[in-house]
C-alpha cells in the first residue's frame, strides 16, 4: 500500500507528510517542485525514513507522474502542490495559472489514466484528495454568515481565481468521468515550517530582528485561523471516510483580525523572549498600504465536517499560536535555512509604506 502527495515540501504538504509517516507504516511518495516555498529541511528528520520516497519534479510533468503511479501504485493520492502567496499572484499571476490550474490539469489526466487501468477493487478503493482554500469563495461582510461548502465562489486575487479553477476541474471529473475525488476548503493555516512571507512568521522574525511590523490598511481583515496540525488530521479523516465527490470546509473556528494576531503575537513574544530595552514588540507595528483586492473577512463553517465525520480542531487559536511562536523560538537553524537572500529582496520590496 502507498500514497502519493503532491507538494509535500511545502508548509502544509510538509506538515502533512510528517503527521502521516508518525501515524502510517505504509510507503508515502512525495512529489514538489521544490519552487521558492519547497524547503527538504522541513523533512529532515524523516530524510531516511523507509516509508518516505521523495522525488523532485512538477505535476504537469506527465510522464514523470505517470512512471511513477505504475511503480508504486498508490492507494490515493492527495494534492497540495500549488502557487499560494496572494502578494505573489498579483505581481507574477502566469506562474499560478500554469501550476494551479494547468498543472492541476495535467495532473488529473495522468491519475485518471492510472486509475483506469486498475483492478475494479483498486478503482473502487482509490482516493484523489484536492486541498484547496476559502479564498475561492470571496469575501465576507461582518454579519455575513460563515463560508458554507455551497457558497458560490467569487474569488478577488489572481491566486484565489487559479484555486477557483483547480476545483472546478476536479469537480467536472468527478460529474464526467466518475473519478473518485474529494475537495477540501481550508481557512488560513499557521503553525511549525511556515514560510516568512505570510503574516504570523513574518510578525515573528521581523520582531525578534528589530525590524518593522507590516500590517496592511487598518488591520481589520478577519480570516478563520486553523492550526496546521489540526488541518492534517481533518485531511486524514477526509480520505478515511469523505464521501466521494464531495466538498468539507475544514476551519479552525478561530476569527480575528490580522492587528489582534500582531499584538497576540508581540504580547507572546514579550512573555517568552523580551526586548532587551524592556520595551514591547507592539512598538514595531507599522501600517502600511492595503494590498490591491484585499478580501475583508473570511469564515468557514465546518459543521458538514464535524457532523458527518466527526472532526473538530484539537487547538484553539490561544493554545496554537503559543505552540508556532515557541516553535520558532526554537528552530532558528530552519529560519536561517529557509531566508534567503531572494527571499529578503522580495520582501524588501513587497511591504513598502
Amino acid at each position: 500500500m502507498a500514497i502519493l502527495v503532491t507538494g509535500g515540501a511545502g508548509f502544509i504538504g510538509g506538515n502533512f507528510v510528517l503527521d502521516w509517516i508518525g501515524h502510517n507504516d505504509e510507503l508515502l511518495i512525495n512529489l514538489d517542485k521544490l519552487t521558492y516555498a519547497g524547503n527538504l529541511q522541513t523533512l529532515e528528520s524523516i530524510a531516511h525514513h523507509q516509508h518516505h520516497h521523495f522525488v523532485q519534479g512538477d505535476i504537469g510533468d506527465t510522464a514523470l507522474v505517470s512512471r511513477i503511479l505504475l511503480e508504486h501504485k498508490p492507494r490515493a493520492v492527495i494534492n497540495f502542490a500549488a502557487e499560494s502567496h496572494v502578494d505573489r499572484s498579483i505581481h507574477g499571476p502566469g506562474a499560478f495559472i500554469e501550476t494551479n490550474v494547468v498543472g492541476t490539469f495535467r495532473l488529473l489526466e495522468s491519475v485518471r489514466a492510472y486509475w483506469l487501468e486498475c483492478t475494479e477493487e483498486e478503482r473502487n478503493r482509490f482516493r484523489f484528495l484536492h486541498v484547496s482554500t476559502d479564498e475561492v469563495y470571496g469575501s465576507l461582510g461582518p454579519n455575513d454568515p460563515a463560508f458554507r461548502e455551497d457558497h458560490p465562489y467569487q474569488p478577488n486575487s489572481p491566486y484565489s481565481a487559479s484555486k477557483a479553477a483547480s476545483d472546478h476541474l476536479v469537480r467536472a471529473w468527478f460529474h464526467t468521468y466518475g473519478f473518485p475525488v474529494l475537495t477540501t476548503n481550508c481557512s488560513n493555516n499557521y503553525g511549525p515550517y511556515h514560510f516568512p512571507e505570510k503574516l504570523i512568521p513574518l510578525v515573528i522574525l521581523h520582531a525578534l530582528e528589530g525590524k518593522d511590523l507590516p500590517v496592511y490598511g487598518d488591520g481589520q481583515q478577519v480570516r478563520d485561523w486553523l492550526y496546521v496540525k489540526d488541518h492534517c488530521s481533518a485531511l486524514r479523516r477526509v480520505l478515511e471516510a469523505g464521501r466521494i465527490g464531495e466538498t468539507y470546509n475544514i476551519g479552525g473556528w478561530n476569527e480575528q483580525a490580522n492587528l489582534e494576531v500582531v499584538r497576540m503575537i508581540c504580547g507572546l513574544l514579550d512573555e517568552l523572549k523580551p526586548r532587551s530595552d524592556g520595551k514591547s514588540y507592539a512598538d514595531q507595528i507599522r501600517f502600511v498600504r492595503d494590498r490591491p483586492g484585499h478580501d475583508r473577512r473570511y469564515a468557514i463553517d465546518a459543521r458538514k465536517l464535524e457532523q458527518e465525520l466527526g472532526w473538530r480542531p484539537a487547538e484553539t487559536f490561544a493554545s496554537g499560536l503559543r505552540k508556532t511562536v515557541s516553535w520558532y523560538l526554537d528552530h532558528t537553524d530552519w529560519v536561517q535555512g529557509v531566508s534567503s537572500g531572494s527571499y529578503r529582496q522580495w520582501l524588501t520590496s513587497q511591504y513598502h509604506a
